[in-house]
């Protein structure tokens, strides 16, 4: 999977978000050590979204296709 992330140098270090995921994102002292800290958050993110549709009762699950 590909997800778009901003990145942004800031006092600190780096601050990375990913706006197809509202509300993950992370950072880092480096560019390096931010791209590494948000790939975990994506997937951290991604596995409480897939705990949650299984706690979901009476929902069909389904995956799209979007070409762009």
């Amino acid at each position: 999977m590909r997800y778009k992330i901003i990145l942004q140098k800031s006092e600190e270090g780096y601050s990375v978000s990913c706006p197809g995921l509202p509300g993950c994102w992370s950072q880092g002292a480096t560019e390096v050590e931010a791209l590494e800290n948000i790939r975990d958050a994506i997937r951290e993110y991604l596995a409480v979204v897939e705990d949650l549709l299984r706690d979901t009762p009476d929902a069909e699950v389904r995956e799209v296709d979007i070409v762009v």
